[in-house]
């Protein structure tokens, strides 16, 4: 079980609401979304939903329409962040409701601050409600709100949070938004605002002010000290710079004024708790030293990532202080929790966790969820993803993924695809996430969407020979493409340039005659790819896959795993009726014939060898070449089959034993009825549990016990088919005994 527990049941039905919705919904004339039938859902419920739907990133103007219909989805906190949403859908899908909390941070769709702003005032309910308000990295765009007349921001007057981070406002609009009454928390960070006088106006009810990189402020440190110092209400303080575009020139009033107030009396700013200095280069030791001297008694958080002090000895005794810095990892990860949206401060986090964790061998899932929402938070930053790719290998290396929760590694492994998708050109971001992805334990127990890792793989490795990343990505591609279903193997297989480019890599290698991983990958990829697929088997031919197969089996004669790796695609190319005909050359039959009687290769190559020449052999009527050649592979499939040992491990595993059907059809011959009862006798034995419900559904257990009762059946053929019928037998009395008991448990 998942060491987080398993999903909460409103959890998994949200999940499904959000999968099913198209399913659950009709369309409106304008093409958005209703739900045909909807409930009243508790109100926190509406809000989940949507917050679930934006985070899936499946809110649009067309879904978001679900909640026009106020009265059973009533949001409260609503958040559509990231999300692509117009004006109009806004205005008729989130401002009916009587809102206390919304994030329309970063939407797209063309909507504005002022499109917000005009649309929530328009409730009356909204005007009191709305406490918490969140633009950041929105364009305000006030200018048509003052063609109009419209309100401002003064018209909400509950609101007590407000951020407007990386939006274009301005000093006027600070103005006005001073003026609202219960005003607690502001955020300016990156605006173009020149002047904070303005907060004069906010002076006995503001506790939090964010204004990280104002690049445009134009005043004195005289003149900032004079207007934070009459915050006094103001407990937290963010005045932080990106060291990455700040050079020695820039900055120097505004490092100043931190100089000034880090040394300066704590009579200034006198509820202070939470100061953050981060980024600002020029300041020294001395002044932290005598900052935390006079503050240490109350201060629960520095900000000090990127200034060089994060190592001061004196941080080191106060251990209620929480300090972002590089020193440490909890000063890291304390970094990457608060600068969630800050490239320049995730970039910096995220260099010093990869230098933190390099050699980790124990599992650190909290700090792998914070580098994973890094990488969320930044979709388009090539910077956060290059070292956030690293810093993921790190913490998922060799033995650790088994001790993750399986729940973060799907959505680390998923993120890992949106970068390869977002950054296909850059090498060192894709040989990360393949580094990440090469993992048995990864690949074979993590669920993800496998066909699109597939796909992102196999593009990538047509454009990249650099051998051992090939190698990487091959073997990624050999185990993804048999985790895939039927269907995605076919549409995969609708490109043929993907089975040339396999049939290029093994030709590459059986050219130079090395019998290495790289080959033996290839080759796996290649037989997964074709099975019960025919349009890949088609491709496969149509590229002079055989011809380059038969100089395969000749060249590598002494190496048993490639010949069954490459008898094993024979096998599914011999299964399809159309393609056996291609199969028709004596120079190969005769070669496969002769690897079914030698008595010194394995069995597996003997089996595989055995497989082809039986499904060749079921279709006399087909048969082109010489009848003796036809007489001689029958007598030898029965002769060769009798001396077989059954191995002890894993030789093959079938997805359905639906190409068996012919071959046990009672007036075929017995070798060729032998060797599909042997194989169906073989996977039984070790796995009786998963292949009897499979014989009964597809009817092959009608087929063998046709085969067992006929009298003409040979004895061989008929005792195995016994043995076969008694092992599935037992397991269902077995399984119908215990499911009486758990019956009886239960009454």
């Amino acid at each position: 079980m998942d060491s987080e527990g398993p999903c909460a049941l409103s959890d998994l039905c949200l999940a499904q609401v959000c999968h099913s919705l198209d399913a659950l919904c009709c369309l409106r004339v304008d093409g958005s979304m209703s739900l045909i039938h909807s409930p009243i859902l508790p109100q926190e419920m509406a809000d989940q939903l949507l917050h679930r739907m934006a985070s899936q990133g499946i809110i649009n103007d067309r879904s978001v329409g679900i909640f026009r219909s106020s009265k059973e989805l009533r949001l409260r906190r609503a958040s559509i962040r990231r999300c692509s949403v117009s004006d109009q859908a806004f205005q008729l899908a989130i401002c009916p409701h009587q809102l206390m909390e919304l994030d329309a941070s970063w939407v797209s769709g063309g909507l504005t601050g002022a499109d917000v702003i005009s649309g929530l005032a328009s409730n009356p309910a909204c005007r009191s409600s709305l406490q918490r308000l969140s633009l950041n990295g929105l364009r305000l765009g006030w200018e048509s709100l003052e063609k109009v007349g419209v309100v401002h921001f003064s018209s909400l007057q509950g609101l007590r949070m407000l951020n407007l981070a990386n939006t274009d406002l301005s000093d006027a609009v600070l103005e006005d938004i001073c003026t609202l009454p219960h005003l607690e928390s502001l955020d300016i960070s990156c605006s173009a605002v020149s002047n904070v006088n303005a907060l004069l106006e906010c002076k006995n009810t503001l506790k939090s002010l964010t204004a990280h990189r104002l690049g445009q402020l134009d005043m004195s440190p005289a003149r900032l000290l004079f207007v934070f110092n009459q915050l006094h209400a103001l407990r937290h303080l963010d005045f932080s710079e990106d060291h990455f575009s700040v050079d020695d020139s820039d900055g120097k009033d505004a490092d100043e004024t931190v100089r000034q107030l880090l040394e300066g009396s704590p009579q200034m700013l006198p509820s202070l708790v939470s100061l953050d200095i981060s980024g600002r280069k020029k300041i020294s030791e001395a002044s932290i030293r005598a900052f935390l001297k006079s503050r240490s008694d109350h201060l629960t958080f520095l900000g000090l990532l990127a200034t060089g002090l994060s190592s001061c000895d004196v941080l080191s005794s106060l251990n209620n202080l929480k300090v972002t810095g590089e020193a440490d990892e909890n000063q890291v990860c304390e970094a990457l929790k608060r600068y969630r949206d800050r490239e320049c401060f995730i970039r910096e986090a995220l260099v010093h966790l990869y230098n933190l964790t390099t050699d980790t061998d124990k599992p650190k899932p909290d700090m792998l969820k914070l580098v994973v929402q890094s990488m969320q938070s930044h979709p388009a930053s090539l910077h956060v993803h290059l070292v956030a790719t690293a810093c993921v290998f790190n913490l998922t290396n060799q033995d650790v993924s088994q001790a993750l929760p399986v729940s973060l590694l799907t959505s680390t492994i998923m993120q890992l695809l949106d970068a390869m998708i977002a950054f296909p050109h850059h090498q060192q971001v894709q040989k990360n996430c393949l580094l990440t992805l090469c993992s048995d334990y990864i690949l074979q127990d993590v669920p993800f969407d496998k066909y699109l890792a597939t796909v992102l793989v196999i593009n990538w490795l047509s454009r990249h020979e650099d051998p051992t990343l090939q190698r990487m990505a091959v073997a990624i591609i050999s185990i993804l493409v048999a985790k895939l279903s039927r269907e995605e193997t076919t549409q995969l297989s609708k490109d043929i340039n993907i089975m040339k480019q396999l049939l290029a890599i093994v030709q590459q290698r059986a050219m130079i005659g090395v019998a290495d991983s790289t080959l033996k990958f290839a080759l796996s990829a290649l037989w997964n790819l074709t099975d019960e697929v025919p349009a890949a088997a088609r491709n496969f031919i149509q590229c002079r896959g055989l011809e380059l197969y038969e100089e395969v089996l000749e060249s590598y004669y002494t190496e048993p795993s490639i010949q069954q790796k490459v008898l094993g695609l024979l096998n599914n190319i011999a299964e399809e009726e159309e393609f056996q005909a291609d199969l028709m050359e004596e120079d190969l039959l005769e070669h496969v014939l002769h690897l079914l009687q030698d008595s010194h290769l394995d069995v597996g190559v003997r089996y595989f060898a055995g497989g082809i020449l039986a499904h060749i052999a079921s279709r006399s009527e087909a048969w082109t070449l010489d009848q003796e050649l036809l007489r001689t592979i029958e007598k030898q499939l029965h002769d060769s089959i009798g001396t077989w040992t059954q191995p002890e491990g894993e030789m093959v595993s079938y997805r359905s034993f639906r190409p068996f059907s012919i071959l046990l059809q009672t007036g075929q011959p017995s070798g060729v009825q032998l060797w599909a009862v042997w194989a169906i006798h073989l996977v039984c034995s070790q796995n009786v549990s998963h292949y009897s419900s499979m014989l009964e559904h597809e009817g092959q257990i009608e087929l063998l016990k046709a085969l067992a009762a006929h009298p003409d059946t040979h004895s061989d053929v008929r005792r195995l088919s016994h043995s076969v019928l008694l092992l599935i037998g037992q397991h269902q009395s077995r399984s119908g005994a215990s499911e009486n008991q758990k019956k009886r448990e239960n009454s």
